[in-house]
């Protein structure tokens, strides 16, 4: 069970996260919705520790997750991976390769500066890649591939980690609608399939309310919306969403996706 109590995030005067509360169990698929600057991506970093917390607490069942430092702090990196709007990956290095990067904490470093990667490693990554049908360009630098590619390919290599928390932040900002929903899909079959929990940042109403079985909406760095998708009515995301509302809306109700096998083919 990941718990935040009482999570504020300073930078000088602001507040970016406002005393935020809630809890998230196991195997759950949770979108943290709200405008563009509500404090989603520094609510996600500061659970994952990339963004300095100023009061509160993060708990991850008996793990004081706000009290770890040194090498304590990369191992809760690894079991809370993270998934970027920009990829962050390696343009210059192979598929395979940015993959592997994902076992950094598990590798000594003279072996992940060496490449000499251990081959239960490599093997780990090759069939991570083949989940998402990325194995056939293992070899293929990162730079070369589409948007939708590189990110199915972060994913893969948030995957290698062996996490128990995915954090997405923003994972399909800069995708197209096709690439948006292999991205989802891709997401949605990591928690079903391997009961990882998935808290993902997401703009858009209709794809959170499709894919996610919780909301949490924000709105000036506080929770202000804790409840199932059902829950969310138009009055209430007009409120979450001001001026932006008409953007993102689309209320009639979304059917759920069906869940893709493991190794289903995916658009490329």
């Amino acid at each position: 069970m990941l718990v935040v109590n009482g999570l504020t995030c300073r930078f000088g005067a602001k507040a970016a996260v406002d005393n935020a509360s809630f809890s998230v169990a196991p195997g759950s698929f949770v979108g943290v919705i709200g405008r563009s600057g509500a404090g989603k991506s520094t609510l996600l970093r500061s659970i994952n520790r990339l963004s300095p917390i100023s009061s509160g607490q993060v708990r991850f069942g008996d793990l004081d997750v706000t009290a770890l430092r040194g090498r304590e702090l990369r191992k809760w990196r690894a079991r809370s991976a993270m998934i970027f709007q920009q990829f962050n990956l390696v343009g210059r290095l192979d598929v395979l390769t940015n993959v592997l990067m994902g076992r950094l904490a598990d590798v000594p470093s003279w072996r992940s500066l060496a490449q000499l990667w251990p081959a239960e490693d490599v093997a780990m990554a090759l069939s991570a890649l083949e989940q998402f049908d990325m194995a056939s360009l293992a070899a293929q630098r990162a730079d070369q591939l589409s948007g939708g590619q590189q990110q199915r390919v972060a994913i893969a290599r948030a995957l290698v980690q062996n996490p128990e928390i995915i954090l997405a932040d923003e994972p399909i900002a800069s995708l197209d609608p096709r690439n948006t929903k292999i991205v989802m899909d891709a997401l949605l079959r990591i928690n079903k399939h391997f009961g990882i929990t998935v808290i993902c940042n997401l703009h858009s109403l209709d794809l959170a309310r499709s894919y996610c079985d919780r909301l949490i909406g924000m709105a000036q760095g506080r929770v202000v919306f804790d409840d199932l998708p059902a829950a969310l009515t138009a009055q209430i995301a007009r409120e979450l969403y001001d001026l932006e509302a008409d953007e993102v809306m689309d209320m009639h109700p979304a059917p759920a996706p069906p869940v893709p096998a493991i190794g289903e083919a995916a658009v490329a």
